[in-house]
């Protein structure tokens, strides 16, 4: 008897996401012609760049912001 093969691959991704935003994929996958996967696919492609840029733009601004503090820190420390 052969072994059981998985359908899906390293490469397959499961979600579970709420009945209202699976409502509004299915919505907007109608009414552009397009299905729900390729829909998704294409909200990864063009949103995983734009978390990436977010997330780098968060660390920048933490550094910052705690090197503000540092400083501040320190100007206190001399006036005392």
């Amino acid at each position: 008897m052969k072994p059981i093969q998985k359908l899906r691959g390293e490469h397959c991704l499961n979600l579970y996401i709420s009945h209202e935003l699976k409502s509004r994929l299915n919505e907007i996958a109608k009414r552009y012609d397009r299905t729900t996967s390729d829909l998704v696919r294409a909200i990864l492609k063009i949103g995983i760049p734009v978390m990436e840029g977010i997330s780098q733009a968060e660390e920048i601004m933490m550094k910052d912001y705690i090197q503000l503090f540092r400083r501040m820190r320190q100007i206190r420390r001399i006036k005392e």
